[in-house]
């Protein structure tokens, strides 16, 4: 089995009213296992992202286990945390669903 390339799959996120990412549920690769679903809070995700974890947005294949659909990388953008594709005006995942 080849080995991922990212530490984490964020599915979803929630924004407060400002734009800020206040949680987001991924699943986080723990060695060669992946986690169920955890729910971080902004500080989390900044947390990991500061660590060097490279996080993508994207979703669980149904039936499939460790099988992931991936889309654009996750990056710390000054105070932002943005997609790849995006500008850093606020905090912004583009194609995610929000929860």
């Amino acid at each position: 089995m080849r080995r991922s390339n990212f530490d984490g799959v964020i599915e979803a996120v929630r924004y407060t009213p400002n734009g800020r990412i206040a949680l987001a549920r991924l699943y986080e690769r723990r060695g060669t296992v992946w986690s169920d679903r955890i729910l971080l809070d902004r500080k989390e995700l900044t947390e990991l992202l500061k660590v060097g974890k490279c996080l993508v947005t994207g979703y669980r294949k149904l039936y499939r286990g460790c099988t992931f659909e991936t889309g654009s990388p996750v990056r710390l953008n000054g105070e932002n945390i943005v997609t790849k594709d995006r500008s850093a005006g606020r905090d912004n995942l583009a194609g995610i669903p929000i929860f």
